[in-house]
């Protein structure tokens, strides 16, 4: 057999590839994972970014893991590989007026007593919307393990699935229904007006709402964001809550791929793909930029939509349909990620010390209020520069994690937005330092330590994602969480079941149904439907 025969080729190494690769040398499938770049894991990445501190290291790009379904980690045997995650620490925003508030997953009295400063009314709240919200993702949750049915065909095993997805949320009843209805339409500013009257808790819930995405919490569809990162279980165990990878993510990554290589899979770096090779309708290889050709039944691509539909194939041999779809797939952003290296934890007016206390340990927020996170945006999306006050979805992950830093030293990881979403068109290096300092500054109101602590800092912005991961527009999801680009409509209404217009090729990019997070489902599922239509002549 030629050694550039294969029966599966999956471009792209990140975690979703690694996973579809995975998956198929399991099945016992002669498979090879391309990767373009110098190393697997994509955005699920651990470097050591500052030239004169190489033993400090950062989680480069996403940060933290929720929603893998424990299925994919028992069934590639992750934690054989190194999958070792920590759930995190309380949610904790400071204020400037030096109160602050901590909401714990597992102390509700200690939740109460640090809302009530604000309103007692929403410590009173807050259990029964969790429980709300909690009834809603119970339904909505296992659907993210679900292939979307072909919504609007009239062939009797699309109308089936389709009416098979609409029971499902049957327990939802209809005021349920109603409920969802509203979490699909609602901004996030709206919902959590219905529910809360204090600005402290409803900022710290404002901050799920527009992570990742190109709009603000006024912006409908927000509400739905908010509960695609608040679903804690899949239909496949409990999930729980976000975690800390022990390494960064980088491990996680590096977990998935020592899975695929101990099941036989070839994993192929700095080995871009320059085109999918086309006959008669059917992906039959890749030519990589090197000239070399790789021929298989069955190919997987985990890359980028436009990327890997637009660039990679010759428009003609797609439906013209499809194409218009892939060319208007919004992949908008805005996000900037700031890795800060410091020499002591924050000493926060509100919770003095720098000894290490629960509220280092998880989300230490930087969103005073949704008008806070909304003026941030707007900032980006009508005044056209950095947010003046963005908000950080921030975590200092070597709490938990001794991995990545010396005894003493820790890394503060932010998660930042917004900058312009044209930004992705040139580096911004000055705007961003800048945009960078003004949070430093907006940290330092909140913990006067926190400037001086600094040892050296890392800015990635949008240029950078899409430069170097292929992030068009550094959307960190492949493509933006808006109800028009969700489920069955997602990459493109006809094709959310991980098929392709293609014969044999198949689509498992986070441009998929459930992509959004460091999961690997996509990955998984378009193994699954490759396996179901028998691509690689297995029964």
């Amino acid at each position: 057999m030629s050694s550039n025969v294969y029966d599966a080729i999956v471009i792209g190494g990140g975690h979703n590839g690694l996973t579809a690769g995975a998956y198929f040398a399991r099945e016992g499938a002669h498979t090879v994972v391309l990767e373009a770049r110098h190393k697997t894991g994509g955005a699920a990445d651990t470097s050591a970014p500052f030239a004169d501190h190489p033993d400090i290291h950062v989680t480069t790009y996403s940060y933290v893991m929720s929603l893998m379904p424990p299925t994919i980690i028992r069934e590639l045997k992750l934690k054989q590989f190194g999958y070792d995650v920590t759930p995190f620490g309380p949610y904790f925003q400071a204020f400037p007026d030096g109160r602050a508030i901590t909401v714990y997953a597992d102390d509700h009295q200690k939740s109460y007593d640090s809302i009530a400063q604000f309103s007692k009314r929403d410590a009173d709240t807050l259990p029964k919307w969790e429980e709300w919200l909690k009834g809603v993702s119970d339904v909505l949750g296992p659907l993210l393990l679900r292939v979307p049915p072909h919504v609007g065909s009239m062939k009797p095993a699309d109308l089936l699935a389709t009416l098979q997805a609409a029971w499902r949320t049957r327990k939802l009843g209809e005021r349920g229904v109603g409920d969802v209805t509203r979490l699909f339409t609602m901004s996030v500013s709206d919902l959590l007006n219905d529910w809360f009257e204090s600005d402290a808790i409803k900022a710290m819930l404002t901050v799920n709402g527009v992570i990742g995405t190109w709009a603000g919490p006024d912006e409908p569809g927000t509400a739905y964001v908010m509960l695609h990162h608040s679903i804690g279980d899949v239909g496949d165990g409990h999930l729980g809550s976000w975690g800390f990878q022990q390494g960064g993510m980088g491990a996680v990554s590096d977990s998935i791929r020592g899975a695929a290589e101990a099941f036989g899979a070839e994993i192929r770096t700095d080995a871009r793909v320059k085109q999918i090779i086309v006959r008669g309708g059917r992906a039959v290889g890749v030519a990589l930029e090197d000239g070399t050709e790789l021929r298989a039944p069955v190919l997987v691509t985990t890359v980028h939509p436009k990327i890997g539909f637009l660039d990679l194939i010759e428009r003609h041999e797609l439906p013209a349909d499809f194409v218009w779809d892939i060319e208007r797939w919004k992949t908008r952003s805005g996000v900037v990620k700031i890795n800060v290296a410091i020499s002591e934890l924050p000493d926060f007016v509100s919770m003095p010390g720098t000894d290490m206390q629960a509220h280092h340990t998880g989300s230490v927020e930087l969103c005073l209020s949704p008008a806070y996170a909304e003026r941030a945006f707007q900032d980006a999306h009508m005044d056209r520069k950095g947010s003046i006050a963005p908000f950080v979805d921030g975590t200092i992950p070597t709490t938990l994690d001794k991995k990545l830093a010396p005894e003493g030293t820790h890394v503060f990881s932010m998660f930042s937005q917004w900058v312009p979403d044209d930004w992705n068109l040139e580096p911004h290096r000055e705007e961003l330092d800048a945009y960078a300092k003004r949070i430093f500054d907006l940290y330092d109101e909140l913990a006067p330590n926190f400037k001086s602590s600094i040892i050296d800092y890392q800015v990635i912005g949008p240029y950078d994602m899409e430069q170097e991961l292929g992030l068009i527009g550094g959307n960190i999801f492949h493509g933006e969480l808006s109800v028009d680009q969700l489920f069955h409509m997602r990459p493109a209404p006809g094709y959310s079941d991980y098929r392709t217009p293609l014969r044999g090729l198949y689509h498992g990019s986070s441009a998929t149904h459930a992509g959004g997070g460091v999961n690997g489902i996509p990955g998984w599922q378009a193994f699954r439907m490759a396996k179901k239509d028998r691509a690689l002549g297995k029964k």
